[in-house]
Formats: C-alpha cells, structure tokens, sequence
C-alpha cells in the first residue's frame, strides 16, 4: 500500500518542527548536556517513537507495526556504534562538551538526508531487480561476522579522510576552535574552524554505518514509509543517547557481538526469505532476546580495560 503524499509532507515538516524548536528555542545557547536532561530527552524521543508506532498499527494493522518496531529496534542497537566513533572524533579534535550538541544536531539533519536518499534507491532496486535481496542478505551476514572478530580499537585518522583532505586544501583552517562556530573570518579571509571538520567527520562516519544499517531495516521491510519513518526516529534520538551513554557505553562491551549476530540474523533472514518467511513477531523476539543477553553478560561480566571518556571541559580547546 502506498502512503499519500500528504503523509511524507506532513511527517517531515513535523520533524523539521521538532529540530527547529530543538536548536532554536531549548538549545538557542550552546551548553553542557547533563546526564539527567539526556535521560529525559531520549524517554521523550523514544516515548514519541512509540506513539507513531501506535499510529501505525491503527492505520496500517499489525504487520507494518511490528515491522516498524523491530526497525526502530536495530536501528537504535546499531546507533550504538556510532556514539563510540563519535567519542573517539571529539576527544581527537578536543571538542568542548557545550558544542557537542551543536555537531550532533547539525550531523543528525545531514544523515536525514542521505538516509533518505539511500532508503529510496534501495528499496526502488529491489522492487525492479529482486536478485539485490540476496547481495543485501549476504553483505549483512559478512559484516556481522567481520564486526564479530574486529578488535574494536578504531583510530581517528583525520588526514585519512578524503573529504577532510579535500576542505584542507582548498579551504583554509583555524588551528583553534572558535566557541560553537564552523566559520569565522580573520582578516576579510573566511576560515573554516575545526568544528567543522568534526562535523565533516561525523556526517561521513554515519554514511559509513549507513551502509550496514540501511540493508538491515529493508530486510525488515520494503514499505519505504515504515523504513524511512523508523530510521528518522532513530537517529532523531541520536544525540540524547549519546549524551546519556557517553560515559557508561563502554560498560556494554559484549553488545558488540550481540549487533553482530543480529546482522548475521537479519542477513539470513533476507537470504532465505523466498523459500522460508519468518513470523515478525519472532525476528522482533530474537532481536530483542539478543540485545537483552548482550547487555546482561556485559554488566555480569565487567570489561577490565579503562573506557575512554568523553570530553566534558566547557572550554575551548586546541586541535590535537
């Protein structure tokens, strides 16, 4: 069934609504976010997420809700991920705490767009060539299995980042940061500040993860709706969960292999889906199961290693 066009225009302009009043009415001044204001930030975003799924069901039935659901699900597992590199990104550049909401919003809108670009081609191919369901399947199974046994000790290379390489060459850039600013002028010359390398870094990392969480939400469902919709909802409460885990995500240490599996899972599911179809209700079960063990073990089960702690000095800091 295809959504109006009125219900894309609509959904998107509320989402607009929302980031606006979120950067321009509760965020107007740049500020540390302290864990209680994440808490309830990311229980509101998810609250809200919640209560489109109800949307859903009502308007669409049960299937497109549970779909929705288990989307929103891996979606967020997988998010995870990417709050860890965003850490590992801030404290490279020494990014005050006050302005980390700031790249994250600006990020968040950035990934919006190129999500959406993605969704819309993904699920246009498989609709005109069905083959790509098994490319898509097999691509998860082998990220899974490679996210199995990577050692998780990623290192910030920004000279290695070819976008970052080419605003270096032809934009020329402050050695400072200059309070919340991505741009500034010295002497009639307009600079880039480092901050806005760092937003470069996060608006490319997040198309990196793209590539693995994109694939996995269209092998829950091919409704572009319900795909795009639990993905802007997800990454909608991108920044409240980075603020809430920041300094407790490296507790979680098994969750790694627990979104390895759940690709692996989710890949399997998509290869076998012609000549096997899996009730949702159980891949929503064995997704949330998966999620609930890995975080269990890891907190029975305490990582020795020291976490790396995210920045929370408000002053301004120099380039590494």
């Amino acid at each position: 069934m295809k959504t109006d066009l009125l219900f894309w225009v609509g959904f998107n302009a509320f989402v607009l609504l929302l980031l606006a009043l979120d950067l321009f009415v509760f965020h107007r001044k740049s500020h540390v976010v302290k864990i209680k204001e994440a808490l309830l930030l990311s229980a509101f975003w998810i609250m809200l997420a919640l209560a489109f799924n109800v949307g859903i069901y009502f308007w669409k039935g049960s299937d497109p809700a549970l779909e929705f659901l288990t989307a929103y699900l891996i979606e967020k597992s997988l998010s995870v991920d990417n709050l860890f590199v965003f850490i590992l990104i801030f404290n490279f550049f020494q990014v005050p705490a006050a302005v980390q909401h700031k790249i994250l919003f600006w990020g968040v809108l950035g990934a919006l767009f190129f999500r959406a670009i993605f969704i819309v081609v993904g699920v246009a191919l498989i609709a005109k060539f069905h083959f790509i369901i098994y490319i898509l399947g097999g691509f998860l199974v082998f990220t899974g299995i490679r996210m199995a046994f990577s050692k998780g000790d990623e290192e910030i290379d920004p000279e290695a980042n070819p976008v970052v390489k080419f605003v270096g060459r032809y934009i020329p850039v402050t050695k400072k940061l200059h309070g919340d600013k991505f741009f500034v002028k010295i002497d009639k010359t307009r600079f880039a500040t480092p901050l806005f390398l760092v937003l470069i870094m996060v608006e490319t990392t997040d198309i990196v993860f793209a590539a693995d969480s994109i694939p996995a939400i269209l092998a829950i469902s091919k409704d572009p709706f319900i795909v795009y919709t639990s993905n802007v909802f997800a990454l909608l409460g991108l920044r409240a969960l980075y603020f809430a885990l920041a300094g407790i995500m490296q507790l979680f240490h098994y969750l790694h292999y627990g979104l390895s599996l759940i690709l692996v899972f989710i890949g399997a599911k998509l290869v076998l889906s012609d000549v096997f179809h899996l009730d949702m209700r159980i891949a929503l079960g064995v997704v949330a199961f998966i999620l609930a063990t890995s975080v269990i073990l890891s907190l029975i089960f305490p990582k020795k290693e020291n976490p790396i702690v995210p920045i929370q000095d408000p002053e301004e800091g120099p380039l590494a």
